[in-house]
């Protein structure tokens, strides 16, 4: 089998230890993360998290079973088997002399985003769109000169009626 990327939705307990104890899981079973996001849910005393990573059908399915023997798990979703939407957030600091102002800001209206500081010599941009939109900003700032970079990772929710 092919290994996809696939968006996992981890319903836990919200207790001191259990990203690490999640996270740990990963790492012992040799499996990447690629973006990690935790916060509260819909449900006071729970936290989400929404963990990108890459394997197999059979190998998501281990991972789920592992999952679920971590007490502090309440339910685990395998979201990229259905229609979903998924978000992140990036800040870009970008060189950004005055001259090359006008420049920036053409493409960050292109982009729908939004310039959300302005220094003597930089720019910080805020992003927020699927992991594409967020790669296409990157490369096409990338001859500003990109100071700094801070992505959320994704966050994601199936799409359509509540179950």
């Amino acid at each position: 089998m092919k290994p996809t990327k696939h968006t996992i939705s981890v319903l836990v307990n919200d207790q001191p230890g259990v990203l690490q104890r999640v996270s740990g899981l990963f790492g012992r079973r040799g499996f990447n993360i690629e973006s990690i996001t935790v916060g509260e849910s819909e449900e006071k005393g729970l936290s989400r998290m929404v963990i990108v990573t890459t394997g197999d059908d059979k190998t998501m399915e281990q991972v789920e079973k592992q999952l679920y023997k971590i007490i502090d798990v309440i339910k685990v979703v395998d979201l990229s088997a259905n229609p979903m939407v998924a978000r992140e957030l990036a800040l870009i600091k970008v060189h950004a002399e005055p001259s090359a102002r006008p420049e920036i800001v053409s493409i960050v209206e292109t982009f729908r985003a939004s310039v959300v500081d302005i220094g003597p010599s930089s720019m910080i941009v805020q992003v927020v769109g699927d992991s594409e939109k967020i790669d296409a900003m990157v490369e096409v700032l990338r001859p500003y000169r990109i100071k700094e970079l801070s992505r959320t990772g994704a966050t994601a929710m199936v799409r359509g009626a509540v179950k």
